[in-house]
């Protein structure tokens, strides 16, 4: 009895032992787990502060590529970047690209040239008083000369007339006649088309805050501050600026194809009642030139729900290029094209034989894109689907194989790129879907500078007012328009045309109107 006591009390101590070993190794597995992440993080973040921000990779470089020296421009650019990212850091790269030697400084055609002559001071000989002739004469040198800018007080005077010959008629009613001055861009405004023209133009072409505008004007003769700066831009774009914006936008969602991204920003008065620190979005949309002229469309939100995207495509029936954001996805008509380009920074990220591996496949792909680049949609998929397709197959069925699991960089790129199998794979299927998001990554970047510079918006008002400038500024910028120009016509033109009863006027101020090419197109 005694022995079978001892015996059950010495199974109950292996029992608790057993236990406490299983506990100890599902700890220690653990924190294996999680010193592997946190080292990777590690490695991650001290790339980023010391090593290069390029995405060309430095691995697998396929035969022919050519000289070191003389590297292909770079299929990879990189994308929005934040503050912190455009801050200047320690490359270690050995090789570098051979810098192109720049053309020196030069002059556009069309400039005014004016010659100073330079006579001797003495034009009799000194020998024999005799009058010199002139034998020829040498440029020496040429330079530019710039003529400040020069602000008027333009007074408009509405001169009346009436007949005297009818008005010493009593029988004759008076009839006098006034005459008409043009209507303002902006009611009881001291700004006239140029200086609102200029005020956007800096704003948004030069990214220049309303504030530092204030220094200049004043040095103008101008006397004014940033609040009347501001409501001059939102006065501006909600009354002349809106009707195109709009139409911009119809003219955008009548097409098949849009890339999308969105990014941060700040609005100080919100109605949604969150605090200030709350983050606003603005959106953008980008058409494929494929598809007519190119459209850049800006929408601020409060909010990065997928309603906000949903309510905005309502009616659009076609396919949107975009990131593997959640909102980019189950909306009724729309199917979503996924970015590659988002799928290589995950392997990327994982710096490891695996991670190196994942980058190859992403290479392969790129490579054969850049031969593609120029060919017509209907041969670019179908070479697609001839190269392209074996790559991504295999792509695939090596991740699915490779059993990544856990949290480290590894298992979550294969689970990026997994998740998104089928909208990965849409570009195969029709030649005009891109095979990667980065025009609309590109198109953001404006916004983010601006934002670097303006900070934030005061009101919902001004952030939408921001949103419609850019708009126009960035289509004007695609189709080679002098934004200055095209604002002093449209603030000059519109005033004067009933626009509610002439709405399909409004094409013929949009920025690839042959009238606007004509008289608006930068030198």
């Amino acid at each position: 009895m005694a022995n079978r006591t001892s015996e059950q009390a010495l199974e109950k101590v292996i029992r608790i032992l057993e236990e406490q070993l299983a506990h100890s190794n599902q700890q220690n597995e653990q924190l294996t787990n999680q010193v592997e992440k946190l080292t990777q993080q590690v490695q991650h973040l001290t790339k980023m502060l010391f090593g290069s921000r390029s995405e060309k990779s430095k691995y697998n470089v396929p035969e022919g590529q050519g000289s070191l020296f003389e590297e292909e421009e770079n299929p990879f650019p990189l994308s929005e970047q934040t503050e912190e990212q455009s801050q200047q850091v320690v490359s270690y790269t050995v090789v570098r690209k051979a810098s192109k030697r720049k053309r020196n400084d030069h002059f556009q055609e069309g400039v005014e040239t004016e010659v100073i002559h330079h006579h001797p001071d003495q034009l009799t000989c000194a020998c024999c008083n005799l009058q010199l002739t002139e034998i020829g004469g040498t440029i020496v040198r040429e330079e530019a000369e710039f003529a400040p800018a020069q602000l008027k007080r333009i007074q408009h005077m509405e001169h009346a007339y009436e007949c005297l010959h009818c008005k010493a008629d009593l029988s004759t009613p008076s009839k006098i006649v006034r005459g008409k001055a043009p209507q303002p861009v902006i009611q009881r405004s001291l700004a006239g088309p140029s200086v609102l023209a200029k005020v956007l133009s800096d704003k948004f072409t030069l990214y220049l805050p309303l504030y530092r505008q204030v220094k200049e004007w004043a040095r103008y003769g101008l006397q004014t501050n940033d609040k009347n700066l501001s409501n001059w831009v939102i006065n501006a774009s909600n009354q002349w600026l809106t009707p195109l914006y709009r139409r911009m936008i119809e003219l955008a969602l009548n097409r098949t194809i849009l890339h999308v991204d969105e990014t941060t920003s700040q609005v100080i008065h919100r109605s949604d009642g969150k605090p200030a620190s709350s983050k606003a979005y603005n959106w953008v949309y980008k058409t494929v030139p494929c598809q007519g002229p190119p459209l850049v469309i800006f929408q601020h939100s409060l909010s990065r729900a997928k309603e906000v995207l949903k309510n905005f495509l309502s009616g659009f029936k076609g396919i949107v290029i975009c990131d593997g954001y959640s909102a980019y996805g189950d909306i009724e008509g729309i199917s979503f094209a996924n970015c590659w380009a988002h799928v290589r920074r995950y392997w990327l990220k994982a710096d490891s034989k695996n991670g190196r591996m994942g980058v190859d496949y992403c290479n392969r792909l790129y490579q054969l894109e850049r031969k593609f680049r120029t060919m017509r949609p209907s041969k670019r998929r179908r070479m697609r689907k001839k190269y392209s397709k074996p790559i991504l197959d295999d792509f695939f069925k090596w991740i699915e194989n490779g059993h990544f699991y856990g949290k480290n960089a590894i298992a979550t790129a294969a689970e990026y790129t997994l998740k998104r199998k089928e909208a990965l794979q849409r570009f195969l299927h029709d030649g005009r879907i891109e095979i990667d998001n980065n025009p609309a990554e590109n198109a953001i970047r404006p916004n983010v500078i601006g934002r670097k510079n303006w900070l934030f918006s005061v009101s919902e008002a001004g952030a939408q007012a921001n949103a419609i400038c850019l708009s126009l500024s960035e289509t004007a910028k695609l189709h080679g328009i002098d934004f200055y120009a095209y604002l002093k016509k449209i603030f000059t033109d519109l005033p004067t045309m009933s626009i509610q009863q002439q709405s399909e006027r409004l094409d013929s101020f949009l920025p690839w109107s042959p009238e606007i090419q004509e008289s608006c197109k930068l030198r």
